[in-house]
């Protein structure tokens, strides 16, 4: 245990220095004719300056380790990740002057791994997503260091309350909006930190809001959401870089979910390179997996001549993914043929309808 309080009290102010010069992320607004009266917006946590929603991660877990005592002047950090939240941790150690090790898969993105050293940061690759916290442990313990295991403590570092967390932030932002409350929430599940946190907040502020967690083929939580069964084991792991878990994850929490649904790969990876016609610029594959699930949502409320507005976000940047994810011939290798999903989203962007 760390008990050395100036340290503790000039880490927090680096941490919270950091936060005050930080802009919040933008709330944007999709045009989409085919669905009038059901308004769509994108969350675009990809300006934070890691680049993605884990930078919010990353703050609150360096916070809560430090506030802990688990984490002092020397103390090295290492945490399992699929990239995103390694970036942002990397960041956050060489803000402290902490070393920092990532265990990641062989499969994460090149433009991740560049980035992690950029922060100063050092790569331990591992062939298989489910060998991540295993390892991680074991390099923890060898160099008397802390695993920061963001599977385990996402639910719990973030405020929920409010404390300007992401969701405190989406209704902030909202209350000009045509209908300022969303009817729904649209979020994936990587570490389950985030649906956590925003399920809490709609809850505990009592806002009439559902909150629908999609997840990708490969990916137990859409099962153990149904079963409750907490031993699911996944034969291999998500093809969507990010999210999707082949265990059940320690911060995944059901109960603040109303709806779940599972995502098609292809359908993901369609999505993300279809709203780069609509944005003007390219985004992460599970933006389109959150996406897809708004416009099902969508479609549904226009069915039912409902009106009122879905909020889904926007995880990173495409450019982070232009040797796979925005790759033709990677994506075809990998993922499989796009073909019959963005003719789908081309006739929804016409009819509003997705069959």
């Amino acid at each position: 245990m760390h008990t050395d309080h100036q340290w503790i009290n000039s880490a927090i102010d680096k941490i919270e220095a950091d936060f005050q010069r930080s802009a919040d992320t933008h709330l944007i607004y999709l045009d989409l004719p085919s669905i009038a009266g059901v308004d769509i917006y994108l969350k675009d946590e990809s300006t934070h300056p890691t680049g993605s929603l884990k930078h919010r991660l990353a703050r609150s877990l360096f916070l809560y380790a430090i506030c802990n005592g688990w984490v002092g002047p020397k103390t090295p950090i290492i945490e399992s990740s699929s990239g995103s939240t390694a970036v942002s941790e990397a960041y956050f150690a060489r803000l402290l002057g902490l070393p920092f090790i990532a265990v990641i898969p062989k499969s994460t993105a090149q433009k991740k791994i560049e980035q992690i050293e950029f922060y100063g940061g050092k790569t331990h690759l591992v062939e298989r997503s489910d060998q991540i916290y295993d390892e991680s442990k074991r390099l923890a313990n060898e160099l008397n260091g802390h695993y920061m295991d963001q599977f385990t403590y996402a639910e719990r570092a973030t405020d929920w309350r409010g404390n300007n967390n992401i969701a405190n932030s989406i209704f902030s932002q909202m209350e000009r909006e045509v209908h300022p409350i969303p009817t729904w929430i649209v979020m994936s599940a990587g570490t389950g930190g985030t649906s956590a946190t925003i399920g809490r907040f709609i809850r505990y502020q009592k806002h009439n809001t559902k909150l629908c967690v999609v997840d990708p083929e490969n990916s137990v939580f859409h099962e153990y959401y149904k079963t409750g069964n907490a031993d699911l084991i996944g034969e291999s792991g998500s093809k969507i870089e990010g999210i999707g878990r082949p265990r059940v994850e320690p911060s995944f929490v059901p109960g603040v979910i109303d709806s779940m649904v599972t995502i098609p790969d292809t359908t993901s990876v369609a999505t993300a390179h279809w709203l780069e016609h609509i944005l003007g610029r390219k985004v992460g594959p599970s933006t389109g997996t959150n996406l897809f699930g708004a416009l099902q949502l969508a479609v549904e409320m226009k069915k039912r001549n409902q009106t009122g507005s879905i909020v889904t976000l926007l995880c990173d940047s495409g450019e982070r993914y232009l040797d796979s994810y925005h790759n033709l011939e990677w994506v075809k290798e990998n993922i499989g043929d796009l073909d019959t999903d963005l003719k789908k989203l081309s006739q929804f962007e016409k009819t509003g309808k997705l069959d």
